[in-house]
C-alpha cells in the first residue's frame, strides 16, 4: 500500500463523525508515518483461527469496526444457509480483556441487524465453555472474544463451528471471502441492543450453561474413590491469572472433591491490566511468582495456573529442597495420558479401538506411551480444530474411541463434550494425578521421571523468531521459501533421513522415495534425523512469528539436555544466523 493510501485511510477515520472518543484519542496520538502505517498499512489478518491484534484505531487493530467486519462476514455466510440452520443462531463469550464485553455485544448487534439470534454470556466465561455452549444450545456458530495468553495490549476474535470446534477450513474460507468483501467498515449495519433484547434476537446466558458444563465435567475424573481418600491430603495452589478460570474451575474442583487448595487471591481479580503478571502465559516461570510464594507458605505439592481464557494450563511441582520446577506442556500431557490409559486398563475399560490425537510438533514420548498400551496415535496439524475434526470423524464413523488430545503449547482435552483445549478439565484431572502419586509418597515430577526411565528421556524446545512491522509477513514468506528451495540434507552434523513438506503433502526419505501425507496442506516443514531427533519449522497462525520446534531422545537426562542444547544452538546459528 502506498504512502498516500494509508494516510487517506487514516484521515478518513480521523474525520469520521461517529468515531468513538477512545479511538479518536488513539488516532491523534499517532505522531509519525510509521505509527500510521502500522495501524492502516494493511488490514488485520483474518485466518482460519480468527484474528488477533493490538487494541486501537486502524484497519490493522482490534476495534469495534474490525469486529463488525468479521461478524458481517459470518452473517453473510449464514444468510446463504437454509432458514433452519440460520435460525440456530450464534453463541458469544468473552474474557476480561479491555473491550472484550464491548466487542461481544457489537458482534451481537451486527448479527441482530441480519435477523440472526445471539446467545451472549452475561459475564466473562472460558473459551472451552463457549465451545460447550455451541454444542449445548445447538447453535450454528460461536464467537469467543479473547487474545488467550497475549499481553494486555491485545485482543482477538475466534470463530467456532456447529460441532463446538474452531470453524473448519471449508466454512471459514467462505466466511473469510465475505469478510474481505466488506469495503466500508463504517457502513456495516448494527441493531439497537435494547430492541434486540426485547425482540428475543439477543438472549443472555450464564448460570444455566455453567450448571450444564459442570454436570458434563463429572466424568472427567477417573477414580472418585481415590479423590475421596487422598484429595483432602493433597495440598495445591490454583491461580486463574486474572481470567475466566475463576468463574468455573474452582467450582469444578470443589464438586470433584478437592477442598484442600489455596487460590492466589490477587490473581482472582478479573483485571485487564494483568497487574501481577504482564505476560499471563502459564508456560513462563515469572507467571508463577505469586503462586510459588504462596506454595512455599502452604507447603503445596503442586501449583496450577490457567491462562486468562482458561484453555491452557501450566503446572509447577515442589522438589525435595522446597523449590518448584515448571513442567512443560509436553510433560504435563505425557503424565495425563499415562494416567488415563493405566486407569482404564486397571478398570478393564480400555477400548480396543482407542485413539490419542496430538499435533505434529508435540512430543513423541506420548506416542511411545500410547503404543505401549496398544493405543494408536494420530498426528494432526497444529491447531486444536484439527483434533476436534478427528473427534467428529470418530463419532460419525464409529471406528475409533477418542481418549485424549493435546498440543505442546499447554493445551489438553480429556472429554469431548468440549471441542477445544480445556484447562478446566485439565485442572481437575491433573489434581487427581497429583493425588495418585501423593498416595504413593511421590510427586508429579517423580511420575514423569518414571516415564522417562521406562520410555527414554525426551526433551523438546520451541524457538520463536518475531517478524514485527509492516514487512513482517513478506520476510516470513521469504524465509520459508528459502528453506524449501535449499532443503537440509544434514543438520548439526547429523544426516536427514526424511523430510515432510505439509504444503506439498509429500514425505521424501533419504533415498528420494516419496509418499503422500494424508493431512490438509499447511506451511510446515518437518525433518527427521538419523539420531531420532526431529525439527519442524512453521509460521504462527496468530502472531508474526516463525516457530522452530525440536525434539530429542537420549538414554539419560543429562544426555538429553546436552543433545537438545546442541540442536538449539545449531538452529540459532545455522538457520537464524544469530
Amino acid at each position: 500500500m502506498s504512502n498516500v493510501e494509508f494516510k487517506d485511510r487514516y484521515n478518513e477515520w480521523l474525520t469520521h463523525p461517529e468515531m468513538p472518543e477512545d479511538l479518536t484519542t488513539d488516532l491523534k496520538n499517532m505522531k509519525s508515518d510509521d505509527d500510521i502505517e502500522s495501524a492502516f498499512g494493511t488490514s488485520l489478518s483474518f485466518g482460519t483461527a480468527g484474528m488477533r491484534g493490538v487494541i486501537g484505531a486502524g484497519t490493522n487493530r482490534m476495534n469495534i469496526y474490525t469486529v463488525r467486519q468479521a461478524t458481517e462476514g459470518l452473517a453473510k455466510l449464514m444468510e446463504t444457509l437454509p432458514e433452519s440452520e440460520r435460525n440456530r443462531g450464534v453463541a458469544i463469550s468473552f474474557d476480561p480483556r479491555y473491550n472484550s464485553k464491548l466487542f461481544a455485544h457489537e458482534a451481537a448487534r451486527v448479527l441482530g441487524a441480519h435477523g440472526i439470534k445471539s446467545y451472549v454470556f452475561d459475564d466473562i466465561r472460558p473459551t472451552p465453555e463457549l465451545s460447550f455452549a455451541v454444542r449445548e444450545l445447538h447453535t450454528f456458530a460461536g464467537i469467543m472474544i479473547t487474545a488467550s495468553h497475549n499481553p494486555k495490549q491485545y485482543n482477538g476474535y475466534k470463530i467456532y463451528g456447529s460441532d463446538g470446534g474452531q470453524m473448519p477450513p471449508k466454512e471459514s474460507d467462505i466466511m473469510i471471502s465475505y469478510v474481505r468483501k466488506v469495503a466500508d467498515l463504517f457502513a456495516i449495519p448494527v441493531a439497537d441492543e435494547r430492541e434486540l433484547r426485547q425482540s428475543g434476537l439477543m438472549q443472555l446466558i450464564g448460570e444455566d450453561i455453567d450448571v450444564a458444563y459442570l454436570k458434563a465435567a463429572e466424568d472427567v475424573n477417573v477414580n472418585h474413590d481415590l479423590i475421596k481418600k487422598v484429595g483432602k491430603d493433597l495440598k495445591f495452589v490454583y491461580t486463574p491469572l486474572h481470567g475466566t478460570g475463576n468463574v468455573i474451575a474452582r467450582r469444578a474442583l470443589s464438586e470433584a472433591g478437592f477442598k484442600n487448595y489455596d487460590m492466589v487471591v490477587e490473581q482472582t481479580v478479573a483485571d485487564p491490566e494483568f497487574a501481577t503478571t504482564p505476560f499471563p502465559n502459564p508456560e513462563f516461570k515469572q507467571t508463577f511468582d505469586l503462586a510459588i510464594k504462596l506454595g512455599k507458605q502452604e507447603n503445596a505439592d503442586v501449583l496450577i495456573a490457567t491462562d486468562p481464557d482458561a484453555d491452557r494450563l501450566g503446572a509447577a511441582v515442589r522438589q525435595p529442597d522446597g523449590e518448584y520446577i515448571l513442567m512443560t506442556g509436553n510433560q504435563i500431557a505425557s503424565v495425563l495420558l499415562h494416567y488415563i490409559l493405566q486407569a482404564k486398563k486397571d478398570a478393564n475399560i480400555l477400548p480396543s479401538d482407542g485413539r490419542v490425537v496430538k499435533s505434529i510438533v508435540s512430543t513423541e514420548l506420548a506416542t511411545d506411551i500410547a503404543n505401549s498400551y496398544g493405543v494408536e496415535m494420530k498426528n494432526v496439524l497444529t491447531g486444536f480444530k484439527f483434533i476436534a475434526e478427528q473427534i467428529k470423524q470418530y463419532e460419525e464413523s464409529h471406528d475409533h474411541t477418542f481418549l485424549f488430545g493435546f498440543e505442546e503449547s499447554f493445551g489438553y482435552l480429556i472429554k469431548p463434550f468440549v471441542r477445544d483445549k480445556d484447562a478446566v478439565q485439565s485442572t481437575m484431572l491433573l489434581a487427581e494425578v497429583a493425588a495418585y502419586y501423593k498416595e504413593q509418597g511421590l510427586t508429579l515430577y517423580d511420575g514423569l521421571q518414571a516415564l522417562y526411565k521406562k520410555y527414554g528421556y525426551f526433551e523438546e524446545e520451541t524457538i520463536s523468531e518475531s517478524f514485527d512491522g509492516i514487512n513482517g509477513p513478506a520476510e516470513m514468506a521469504a524465509l520459508m521459501k528459502s528453506f524449501r528451495e535449499s532443503p537440509l540434507t544434514s543438520f548439526n552434523g547429523v544426516k536427514v533421513v526424511a523430510l515432510e513438506d505439509f504444503q506439498t503433502s509429500v514425505k521424501t526419505d533419504e533415498n528420494g522415495q516419496e509418499t503422500e501425507i494424508d493431512l490438509p496442506k499447511s506451511n510446515v516443514l518437518k525433518y527427521w534425523l538419523a539420531d531420532g531427533t526431529w525439527l519442524a519449522i512453521r509460521p504462527s497462525g496468530t502472531e508474526p512469528k516463525i516457530k522452530f520446534y525440536v525434539g530429542v531422545k537420549a538414554d539419560t537426562q543429562a544426555n538429553a539436555t546436552d543433545k537438545l542444547a546442541s540442536y538449539v544452538t545449531a538452529i540459532n546459528q545455522d538457520l537464524l544466523n544469530k
